[in-house]
């Protein structure tokens, strides 16, 4: 019986970052370039796969348009993946094995299976390296897992291959960020804005930093300055770091400007995106904790928060879905408490714990908080608190629920909130001497506690 060899690595058509593969097709070769590399820069070009009239069932392409499908993060959105994957699987064993290791791993996210996706995407980035799309994605996963050690763990896998492409030193300073290992992730970010200026993913993982070691002017004339090269970018990017801009704005006492960010860039961009979504809910609410009169903002976004009450993708976007409708007085957000509630037992593996016991007395936290109730905010924020990482999200957006918290306390006014919220405050106070907002709840504190108010800006420094 006569057989065909199957063609060597160094014949096989490659993509735009030199991978193997077996697409051939020429347009479908420049879709799967613009997924690529849109997806590392974080550029809406990302989507012209699943937008374009192109129909290829190449497996790879299949797989790629699944991952897309996906990144809606809304209930609907498995659904609408399994047929892309189900043809991807099915023809798979006539992908390469890059690809086909790419497609195990998506076909494993749509099954909710988190665990095994990161798994591959690991292997992926020790024997392809240069699969920086399956090295993103591998992040993403860790990240809505709370893993920030596999988030940096693969970025190492794949640097020194990859030296040579600005968001992997992008994708590699995030990674240290969210394991606060601050002057790696500086190095990183300036190395990748050298070789690059627009690079936006470099620019939020250098605001992280700034934000965290309270370098709060620097980090607003910084992202002012690279503001011009946010164009092209998907809107998440795009908006969030705006996002990034506004929570220096209001720290540094500049609430007006962050509102005016807001309304400007912040929200209306795609008005039905979840992250866009979960950015304005949290840009109302600290504006709102500052002390900012945020206006009927609630109610206009409350309609397109209302259809979530049923998706349950992540809980670290139920919990923002729940306070905005809550803010806006919707009886939805009784809704999805309770849609919470009852799918937190039955959640997939790998987010149980999270949904269990973290979001659900998360979520009592923070619609007793959004209706009043200060003292049950304060004990059930105060129990998901200490595992609130395993929610996902990053830091600063994380630190979302602390402010909630801090809130709650200090207007509970029970002696022991009080110096709880004393406690805590000053010490972010002491670490953030710019910091307008932590000095004027500092004041409020030590009012309340019968202080001298003066020691607000004593304690913190200079403004």
């Amino acid at each position: 019986m006569n057989s065909v060899a199957p063609p060597t690595e160094s014949r096989l058509p490659t993509d735009a970052l030199g991978n193997p593969g077996t697409v051939t097709d020429a347009l479908s070769r420049r879709l799967v370039d613009d997924f690529v590399l849109g997806f590392i820069a974080c550029e809406a070009r990302a989507a012209n796969l699943a937008v374009q009239a192109h129909a290829d069932e190449h497996p790879y392409v299949q797989a790629c348009h699944a991952a897309l499908q996906m990144f809606a993060e809304s209930a609907s959105a498995a659904a609408s993946a399994r047929p892309h994957i189900a043809r991807a699987a099915a023809q798979a064993h006539l992908a390469h094995p890059r690809e086909q290791r790419f497609i195990a791993a998506v076909a494993a996210w749509v099954n909710g299976d988190l665990r095994t996706a990161i798994g591959l995407h690991e292997a992926q980035a020790r024997e392809y390296p240069r699969d920086l799309a399956s090295l993103k994605l591998g992040q993403y996963h860790c990240f809505n897992l709370g893993d920030c050690a596999g988030m940096l763990r693969l970025a190492l896998a794949a640097a020194p291959h990859a030296a040579d492409v600005p968001q992997m030193h992008g994708m590699l300073a995030f990674g240290y960020e969210q394991c606060h290992l601050m002057r790696q992730a500086e190095a990183s970010a300036r190395q990748a804005i050298a070789m690059q200026r627009k690079e936006p993913w470099a620019h939020h993982a250098l605001a992280h930093v700034m934000l965290t070691e309270g370098r709060l002017r620097e980090g607003l004339a910084f992202m002012q300055d690279v503001s011009e090269t946010w164009t092209d970018l998907n809107s998440f990017m795009l908006t969030h770091n705006w996002w990034h801009l506004a929570l220096f704005l209001i720290d540094l006492g500049r609430a007006d400007e962050a509102l005016a960010v807001h309304d400007t860039h912040c929200w209306g961009v795609v008005r039905d995106y979840s992250q866009d979504q979960i950015g304005a809910v949290s840009l109302l609410a600290r504006l709102e904790l500052a002390g900012v009169d945020v206006g009927a903002r609630w109610q206009a976004l409350a309609p397109w928060l209302a259809p979530r009450t049923q998706d349950h993708v992540l809980p670290f976007l139920d919990l923002q879905y729940l306070y905005g409708l809550a803010r806006a007085g919707r009886p939805e957000a009784d809704t999805l408490l309770a849609h919470i509630e009852a799918h937190a037992p039955r959640a997939p593996e790998a987010t149980r714990a999270a949904w269990q016991r973290v979001c659900v007395p998360a979520a009592h936290g923070l619609l007793a908080h959004a209706r009043g109730r200060h003292a049950q905010a304060a004990q059930a924020l105060g129990q998901a608190l200490p595992r609130m990482i395993e929610i996902g999200g990053s830091h600063a957006q994380r630190d979302l629920f602390g402010q909630v918290w801090l809130d709650a306390l200090v207007r509970s006014a029970s002696p022991w909130a009080l110096a709880t919220a004393q406690d805590l405050l000053q010490q972010q106070a002491n670490g953030q001497p710019e910091s307008l907002r932590l000095r004027a709840q500092l004041r409020t504190v030590y009012a309340a506690l019968g202080l001298p108010t003066a020691l607000a800006t004593a304690a913190s420094g200079p403004a």
